[in-house]
C-alpha cells in the first residue's frame, strides 16, 4: 500500500532536488559582529483574553544613533504572518492587553518622554493616557479595566512635578557635587540620587495618577533589574502585592519583601513576608484570588539562594513550599487554570515555571492542592516537565488550558515566541524574526558533557564547534569561564558574551560549570563560598583536562581563558598559578578582594562570599586575591573593564594591568569610560569583540577572516 500510494511523488520530486542541490548546499559561514548587531531581539509575548493572539516586543539596533529601537507585533496563537502594531520610532514596549481584549496599553517615548499609551485593537491611532513631567514605566491592567499600575521614580514624600522640579535645578546648578549620609551611595552603574521608583495606579479615564506608597524610602520594584512581574492586582482589583528593598540597611541586606496594600490608598502596607529574613519578590494572587503565591530564599545576606515557590491562603495564612524538593531555583512561573477536582473542595492548581537545570532552564508544571490541615502542598507525583532543553522563559498560559506561550533560546538561535502544548513536551515557533540572517550563518550546538571534579563530584560542561568544524582537524581551544560565581554556562543564545562570536575565528570552545554553579543543586552552587579559588579551579582544569583527552580535535598545545566578572576573578588568579594558557582575557575581573570591598556598592556578597568583612576574617581576602601573586604572572593578558562598573569599580582592572606592565607581561587595557559591568552601546562592542578577536589571533596563531574583523 504504501509503495504504491507515496513512490511516485517521490520519484516526481527527484529532479527538484537536483535542481535546487548547489541552494542547499552553499556553505554557511561564521557570524560577524555585524550580523550580531544586526540580529533582532523577541521579547515580552503577551497573549490575548480571548486566547487567539499574543502581542509582543522586537528590539533593532540603530548603528548611526546608537540606539535600541522598539516595535510591537501582534501573530496568531493558531500561527502564521506577524503584523506591526506600532509605527512611530523610538521606544514602544511593555504591551499589556487591557482585559477586554480590545485595548493594549504600552510604554513609548514619542512624546519626549516614556509615558502609558493606549492602543485600540479595532482601528485607530494611539492615544497618550499618562501626561507626568517624569518617564514612567511597567504598566498592568486592573482586572476590571478601570485602572493601571505602573512604577515611576520619585523624591519620596514629592509629586512628580515636584520631582521635576528639583531634577531642573539640579541639572541647572553650577555644581554637581553630591553628598551622603548612608549607604547605599551608587548601585550598579548609576549613583543614587535620591530618587526612588514608586507604585502609581492611573484612572483610565481621567488619566489622573495617584502614589500609592509617596513616603516609601525603597525602590518598588527592587532595582536595578526589577520589573512588573514584581507587583500585580488582586483578582478583584482591590488590593495591589509588591515588592521593595529593604527599608534599612540596604547596602548589606538581601531582605527584599511582598507587600500588600489597597488600591485606593486606604491604610498602610501590609507586609506578608515579615518572618523571613531573606528574598521574596514575584508576587502574584491565584486567578479565583484565594492564593497568593511568590518566590522566596531562606538565608538572609546570601544572593544565590535557592529561590523556591511558595503558596499562601489569603484568608487562614497558611502557606507552603512547593518546589524545594525539586533542588533547582524558579526564575519565574505563571498560573494555569483550575485542575480536575472534587467539587465539594477547594480547586486545584497548575502553576507552570521556569526553572534553571543543568545548563538548560526548562518549564515545569506543579500541581498545587490543599492539604486536609487547610494549608497547601505540592500535588503528589513528580511535577511534569513541559518544554525542555534550551532557555524558556517569559511564559504565558493561554486561557482554555491548552497551550503556553513563551520566549525560547538556544546557543544557535536567538530568542523567538513558541507555542507548547501542556500535555506534551513538544513546542513551535510562531515567530521566525531573524531567519534571513540565520540561514547564512554557521552557529554552533551547544553539546553538553559530564565529568568527575573535586573530589569526584559529576560535573558539567560544554563543548562548542566553530563554523565549518572538520573532524580531521585540530583545533585551538578557547576555555570560556562564568561569572556570578553562582552563576552558569547554558545553552543560550547571549547578546554579549555569544559563543558564536568567540568561535569565529575558527576555535572550539570548553565552557566548564564548576563549584558555585547553579541548576546543578543548592549543595553545589554552595561549595564556592568562601572558597573561590579550590574545588572551583579544581573543577575548571579537571574539565579542560577533559575535554582535551576526550575529542581528538583539540590542540592542547593552544589554550587561550576568557572569563568576565567572577570568570575575570578566575582569569587573574590564573595568571599567577597556571602556564598551561598561551593567552587571557579579563573583563570586569576582581583584583584586590581586600579593597574591592571597601568600593563594591552590594555588602552583603563579599560579606557572605569571603565570611563577613574583612576585619572579621583577613585571612580570605589575602590568601584568595590574585593580587598577592603577580610575581608569578607571565601569560599575556588582555584586560577590559568600564568606569561605570560599581559592582566590580575598574580600579581593579587598572590594578591588574598595572601589576602586568610592571612585571613585564605582554599587556593590554582597553578602557569604556561610558560603560559598566557590561559592555552594552553598539560602538563599544565593536571595539570590545575587535580587541577580544585580535588577541586571541595574536595568541592562538588563527587569523580571523577579513570579514569577520569589520
Amino acid at each position: 500500500m504504501f509503495g504504491s500510494t507515496i513512490a511516485p511523488r517521490l520519484l516526481l520530486a527527484v529532479p527538484l532536488l537536483f535542481l535546487f542541490a548547489p541552494f542547499a548546499s552553499a556553505a554557511k559561514r561564521a557570524i560577524t559582529i555585524d550580523d550580531l548587531l544586526a540580529i533582532k531581539g523577541v521579547s515580552d509575548p503577551q497573549v490575548s483574553p480571548d486566547g487567539r493572539s499574543v502581542a509582543y516586543v522586537v528590539s533593532t539596533i540603530d548603528r548611526s544613533t546608537e540606539k535600541t529601537n522598539t516595535e510591537l507585533r501582534l501573530v496568531a496563537i493558531a500561527g502564521g504572518e506577524s503584523r506591526r502594531l506600532t509605527s512611530a520610532p523610538g521606544t514602544n514596549t511593555h504591551p499589556r492587553f487591557s482585559p477586554d481584549g480590545k485595548t493594549i496599553a504600552f510604554v513609548s517615548d514619542r512624546g519626549g518622554s516614556s509615558q502609558i499609551w493606549l492602543l485600540p485593537l479595532e482601528g485607530g491611532e494611539a492615544t497618550r493616557l499618562t501626561n507626568l513631567p517624569i518617564d514612567v514605566s511597567g504598566p498592568i491592567w486592573s482586572p476590571k479595566g478601570d485602572r493601571i499600575a505602573f512604577t515611576a521614580e520619585v523624591y519620596p514624600a514629592t509629586n512628580p512635578e515636584e520631582t521635576a522640579a528639583r531634577d531642573k535645578q539640579k541639572t541647572e546648578a553650577k555644581s554637581k557635587s553630591r553628598a551622603f549620609n548612608q549607604l547605599m551611595i551608587r548601585h550598579w552603574n548609576a549613583w543614587d540620587e535620591g530618587k526612588r521608583s514608586h507604585l502609581f495606579v492611573v484612572d483610565v479615564k481621567t488619566g489622573t495618577a495617584r502614589d500609592l506608597i509617596p513616603g516609601w524610602t525603597a525602590n518598588v520594584p527592587p532595582g536595578p533589574f526589577g520589573g512588573s512581574s514584581d507587583y500585580a492586582f488582586s483578582p478583584d482589583g482591590k488590593e495591589l502585592a509588591f515588592t521593595s528593598e529593604p527599608l534599612v540597611d540596604h547596602a548589606w541586606s538581601t531582605n527584599s519583601d511582598v507587600w500588600t496594600i489597597g488600591t485606593e490608598g486606604e491604610a498602610a502596607p501590609a507586609n506578608v513576608t515579615a518572618s523571613n529574613p531573606a528574598a521574596d519578590g514575584q508576587p502574584s494572587y491565584s486567578p479565583d484570588g484565594a492564593l497568593i503565591a511568590w518566590v522566596s530564599q531562606a538565608r538572609g545576606g546570601f544572593e544565590a539562594d535557592l529561590w523556591v515557590l511558595r503558596v499562601r491562603h489569603r484568608i487562614n495564612g497558611q502557606s507552603a513550599d512547593v518546589s524545594s524538593k525539586l533542588d533547582r531555583s524558579i526564575q519565574s512561573y505563571t498560573w494555569g487554570v483550575p485542575i480536575a477536582h472534587d467539587p465539594k473542595d477547594e480547586p486545584h492548581w497548575t502553576i507552570f515555571t521556569q526553572l534553571d537545570d543543568q545548563g538548560t532552564e526548562p518549564i515545569v508544571a506543579i500541581n498545587v492542592r490543599t492539604a486536609r490541615d487547610g494549608g497547601l502542598e505540592a500535588a503528589p507525583g513528580a511535577p511534569k516537565r513541559v518544554v525542555s532543553g534550551g532557555v524558556n522563559g517569559s511564559i504565558q498560559a493561554v486561557p482554555g488550558g491548552e497551550f503556553l506561550v513563551f520566549t525560547r533560546h538556544s546557543a544557535a538561535h536567538p530568542a523567538e515566541i513558541h507555542r507548547a502544548r501542556i500535555d506534551a513536551n513538544q513546542n513551535i515557533p510562531l515567530t521566525r524574526t531573524n531567519n534571513d540572517i540565520l540561514s547564512v550563518l554557521d552557529l554552533p550546538a551547544a553539546e553538553h558533557f559530564w565529568f568527575e571534579g573535586a573530589e569526584g563530584v559529576k560535573t558539567g560542561g560544554y563543548l562548542l564547534r566553530p563554523p565549518g568544524f572538520d573532524p580531521a582537524k585540530k583545533y585551538p581551544v578557547l576555555f570560556l569561564i562564568h561569572g556570578g560565581p553562582q552563576g552558569a554556562w547554558h545553552d543560550e543564545w547571549h547578546g554579549r558574551w555569544n559563543y558564536a562570536m568567540f568561535l569565529a575565528s575558527g576555535y572550539v570552545g570548553v565552557a566548564i560549570n564548576p563549584r558555585g554553579s547553579t541548576g546543578y543543586g543548592q549543595a553545589f552552587t554552595d561549595q564556592i563560598s568562601r572558597d573561590w579559588t579550590g574545588r572551583v579551579y579544581e573543577d575548571l582544569m579537571k574539565g579542560l583536562d577533559h575535554s582535551i583527552k576526550t575529542y581528538p580535535f583539540l590542540d592542547g598545545t593552544k589554550i587561550a581563558a576568557a572569563g568576565g566578572s567572577y570568570g575575570g576573578f578566575m582569569v587573574n588568579w590564573i595568571a599567577g598559578h597556571s602556564d598551561r594558557f598561551r593567552a587571557l582575557i579579563s573583563h570586569a575581573g576582581v583584583f584586590d578582594l581586600h579593597s574591592m570591598y571597601f568600593t563594591t556598592e552590594e555588602l552583603w556578597f563579599p560579606e557572605w562570599e569571603q565570611g563577613g568583612p574583612p576585619w572579621k576574617s583577613p585571612t580570605i581576602y589575602l590568601e584568595q586575591s590574585p593580587s598577592r601573586f603577580t610575581t608569578a604572572f607571565k601569560t599575556p593578558t588582555l584586560v577590559l573593564h568600564g568606569a561605570l562598573d560599581f559592582r566590580v569599580p575598574d580600579v581593579q582592572g587598572i590594578g591588574m594591568f598595572t601589576a602586568l606592565q610592571r612585571h613585564g607581561v605582554p599587556s593590554r587595557l582597553v578602557h569604556f569610560p561610558d560603560e559598566g559591568h557590561w559592555i552594552a552601546k553598539p560602538g563599544n562592542r565593536v571595539v570590545w569583540w575587535r580587541e577580544v578577536h585580535e588577541w586571541l589571533d595574536q595568541y592562538l596563531g588563527e587569523p580571523k577572516p577579513e570579514e569577520a574583523r569589520k
